[in-house]
């Protein structure tokens, strides 16, 4: 197939769970023979989207790669009372004042639009990511004017989700691609019908050995146990109430436990001698933090899936996630071992209860995407599977074929047979030229066509 991916930002050094999402989709697939393109920004940060990479085409790990520059770098002291006014302020604000700020939320790229008009209908499907940005909401209408349109939505519920022009932009998707049931729910409320989703969920490796010794020993830890954060340092992710939990818990409680933060840092938080802040990493590093750590915590309020969760579950690792997140509450229930804990501060979280069990719930948690494969029959992945765990990347196929489908078949046009090993190879699609008007009862037959029958 060829295909065109829509994202905000792009690259190897790009810290961002949807951007990473995209590019761990990207590679992989072109690796499988497809011919893969991406069509983003210049920018490396999204808090003023300023150009980083140079404007023009490149090919990076097997895909083409299509930056556009911004038109200006995202202004605060522009932005900041849009804000207050659109997202905040008494609802519903004129949609001509949601449109700017969907402008200046940025990123602002004066030749988006025209780039698809000419090239979009080169493509088999075009797959947006991200519900939030300028990219989706003034690209997706366009492309989905010639060619088959996915969304990744990859949305939570948080307050610019309920603006009205999110729900326009939402409706030119043929499909939608959810990384858990939460976020399809939340994707089917706002839609007001049964628009074709999938919860695909995202891939692990599943046998990433990190080298925590070589971790303990780069940042001076030597046999202390820590908890690991990975993440964006930003308050939107709950990491200024986990340094304040966290410091106070080593007031009540002194002892040899610290805290790591690994991540992008938007707010810094306060020094405090048991707190180690690496900032941005490469790979190799955050698999070694995770190998070393007793546990990992997500105190974030707002995801749509938590990718960081499935890697210290891969590496038998348990974890203490915000319960008021709905999404995280979800992985973890879903995992098949919950603890709510009962003590403040900290009692809206979801924990492993005492240090002798740790290791055994990570077991336990890691065990769940084979027992809930097994009970599906190997056709579509369960909740507790796609959403929960987050799957091997060979059942995270199976799933994406499924949205591939949906979205060709929303456009009317009747299936090509899907190719013998599972995939369709270079130069085939699944909609077929000329057009042929498909029947309400093929649909069905469609999404069982896409899907991988092997294990």
């Amino acid at each position: 197939m060829r295909l065109l991916f829509v994202v905000q930002r792009y690259g190897a050094d790009v810290a961002g769970g949807a951007e990473q999402h995209c590019r761990q989709f990207t590679t992989r697939m072109a690796g499988r023979g497809h011919d893969v393109d991406v069509l983003t920004s210049c920018a490396i940060r999204y808090t003023d989207w300023a150009d980083y990479y140079a404007p023009g085409t490149e090919s990076l790990e097997g895909v083409i790669v299509h930056r556009l520059p911004v038109r200006r770098p995202r202004d605060p002291h522009l932005a900041g009372p849009l804000d207050e006014r659109v997202v905040l302020g008494r609802k519903p604000a004129p949609f001509y004042l949601q449109r700017e700020w969907v402008r200046l939320q940025g990123p602002d790229l004066p030749d988006l639009e025209r780039w698809l008009e000419v090239h979009a209908a080169n493509y088999d499907v075009v797959v947006f990511f991200t519900y939030l940005y300028e990219t989706t909401v003034a690209g997706l209408p366009v492309a989905a004017r010639t060619t088959p349109t996915i969304l990744h939505p990859t949305a939570h519920d948080e307050p610019p989700f309920g603006l009205q022009l999110f729900e326009l932009a939402l409706r030119h998707a043929n499909a939608f691609a959810c990384s858990t049931e939460e976020e399809a729910r939340l994707i089917r409320s706002k839609l007001h019908g049964r628009p074709p989703i999938s919860e695909i969920g995202i891939g692990v490796e599943m046998d990433v050995e990190g080298d925590g010794a070589a971790f303990r020993v780069k940042h001076g830890l030597g046999r202390r146990p820590y908890i690991l954060y990975v993440g964006r340092v930003d308050p939107h992710k709950g990491s200024e109430e986990l340094h304040e939990f966290f410091v106070t818990y080593k007031r009540r409680q002194p002892g040899d436990l610290a805290l790591v933060i690994m991540g992008e840092q938007i707010r810094p938080l306060p020094a405090h001698p048991d707190i180690i802040a690496t900032g941005y990493v490469d790979d190799a590093t955050r698999e070694g933090a995770i190998a070393g750590a007793v546990a990992m915590v997500v105190p974030s309020y707002f995801e749509s899936f938590s990718m960081v969760l499935t890697e210290a579950w891969a590496a038998r690792k348990a974890a203490l996630v915000q319960g008021w997140c709905d999404v995280l509450a979800g992985q973890a229930r879903r995992s098949g071992v919950l603890f709510p804990t009962a003590a403040s501060p900290s009692s809206r979280w979801r924990s492993t209860p005492s240090s002798p069990t740790r290791p055994s719930l990570g077991r336990w948690a890691r065990r769940g995407d084979a027992t809930s494969r097994s009970a599906t029959g190997g056709t579509t992945c369960s909740t507790a599977t796609s959403a929960s765990f987050g799957l091997s990347w060979t059942a995270a196929w199976r799933d994406r074929r499924v949205v591939l489908a949906a979205a060709v078949d929303s456009t009317g046009q009747e299936p090509a047979p899907a190719h013998p090993d599972g995939h369709v190879g270079p130069g085939k699609h699944l909609g077929v030229a000329p057009a042929v008007p498909i029947r309400p009862h093929l649909a069905r037959r469609l999404v069982v066509r896409a899907v991988d029958p092997g294990p």
